[in-house]
């Protein structure tokens, strides 16, 4: 027995940790569903994350009172927020991605937006011919269209600033994303569809990614026509969603209020939140499998970058789960436990090219990141509060990184109780990379539903 950790080895959840879970939440499967993504959902289908009805129903199981607030600390495109605020409970989602915080924002507008959505996208399109505005050198747009399609999309992308970012969210020292309004926001969004939608011919097999163009006469030169029609059509979709979400909450015959939802740029290590103000706290921390999360939305980020106070680079390095070698040494730590310490001696150790460098730096990258926010998650709880994970394991080579385990471990060591797991088997993208034939190791993976609470 690990007296520290207080769990058997070798480690697994203790059968009662799991049946007063089982009895105080109700987890469904946390593996997204596309045949549930349709209607005003069908408009975010950012990849990572889990299911609306995932949230809901272990949020509802939680019966949190009426003025608790639920964190979802690794936001993405707001699941977690969004839920609560339909279940009438108010809400924090950070993210450090500035794409993210806009989809989270457009993801709480109120139905009651729905016919002001349209008219203001027939405005901004109005204005096209009137006030075009030609890219500056270097505009990042540039790097996907050719000029006179970037031209086009950065008109539309202004008109949206000039029309509806205000002094609110300005500032001497740039824009605030997190102040952007809801209706702002869903229009960016459209736009995001809108280019991903002409980008077609540049997706991999990688549905996180979008290649970039390998020549310049590569690059994609869509007419104005189609571009402003791609982007009314998605506004006009989302308003008809929309307005079909309000005409449902109003035929159920309930009284229905929305929780408050804040969405923060912030990094999740040093979040401004204070300790002890969260009562429950249901995420899904980035996975250890070499998702370029950054990359994964650098179209996006290419429309936003006059609004951006970072590069994608410095962004991208910032990141949970970095590609980019870390600027300085990093030692591993007692608090990132045992099974993460075992993990990374084996890769560092192993004969493959790169392993003992920058594979092993990167992996450190990443633990040292997670580890410090685990940690921050663990202070901003209130003492019997809980908190939920939706982790996935992955393989580097033929070596098990068991991130399930790694973060029950460092939970406790961060001075959380552990009170069980559910685990779903799944497909794995990694499944699709041929060079994983080289090596034996399972297909699929495994995600994990960690549970904790915040000793009294």
């Amino acid at each position: 027995m690990n007296a520290d950790l207080g769990y058997p080895e070798p480690w697994q959840p203790r059968p009662r940790g799991r049946e007063k879970l089982q009895e105080a939440l109700k987890i469904g499967s946390p593996k997204r569903n596309k045949r549930l993504q349709t209607g005003w959902e069908g408009f975010f289908p950012y990849y990572a994350g889990f299911p609306e009805l995932f949230v809901r129903e272990i949020l509802d199981s939680a019966k949190l009172r009426p003025d608790a607030v639920v964190l979802d600390p690794w936001n993405g495109s707001g699941t977690t927020t969004y839920a609560a605020s339909q279940l009438g409970l108010k809400s924090i989602g950070i993210d450090l991605n500035p794409v993210m915080i806009i989809v989270a924002r457009a993801r709480l507008l109120p139905p009651s937006e729905a016919d002001h959505l349209r008219p203001l996208a027939a405005t901004i399109l109005s204005h096209l011919r009137a006030s075009p505005v030609t890219p500056a050198d270097g505009d990042p747009l540039l790097a996907w269209f050719q000029p006179s399609a970037a031209k086009v999309v950065r008109s539309i992308e202004q008109n949206i600033r000039r029309s509806l970012v205000g002094s609110m969210t300005k500032s001497p020292d740039g824009i605030h994303l997190d102040r952007i309004s809801g209706t702002a926001a869903t229009l960016y969004v459209a736009l995001f569809a809108a280019c991903r939608h002409l980008a077609v011919s540049l997706r991999s097999s990688n549905p996180t990614w979008i290649k970039l163009p390998k020549a310049d006469d590569d690059r994609l030169d869509p007419t104005a026509y189609a571009i402003a029609h791609q982007f009314a059509e998605n506004v006009r979709g989302m308003s008809k969603a929309l307005a079909a979400k309000q005409e449902a909450e109003e035929s159920s015959g309930a009284e229905f209020t929305a929780g408050s939802s804040t969405i923060q740029l912030s990094d999740t290590a040093t979040m401004a939140l204070a300790e002890g103000s969260i009562d429950f706290v249901l995420t899904s921390p980035p996975y250890c499998t070499r998702i370029d999360y950054t990359a994964a939305t650098r179209v996006e980020l290419a429309v936003l970058a006059p609004l951006l106070k970072v590069k994608p680079r410095d962004l991208g390095r910032q990141m949970i789960g970095s590609v980019q070698v870390p600027s300085g040494p990093i030692e591993i730590d007692e608090s990132w436990g045992t099974t993460c310490s075992t993990f990374l001696a084996a890769l560092k150790q192993h004969p493959s090219k790169a392993s003992g460098g920058y594979y092993y730096k990167t992996h450190l990258d990443y633990f040292d990141k997670i580890a410090r926010s685990l940690g921050r998650v663990s202070q901003t709880l209130k003492p019997g509060g809980r908190a939920v994970f939706v982790v996935q394991d992955s393989y580097y080579k033929e070596i098990h990184n068991d991130l399930p385990r790694i973060l029950a471990e460092m939970g406790v060591l961060q001075g959380l109780s552990f009170s069980g797991q559910e685990d779903f088997h799944l497909r794995s993208m990694s499944d699709i990379n041929p060079g994983r034939k080289t090596y034996k190791r399972p297909m699929g993976a495994t995600e994990s539903v960690l549970c904790f609470t915040k000793p009294d």
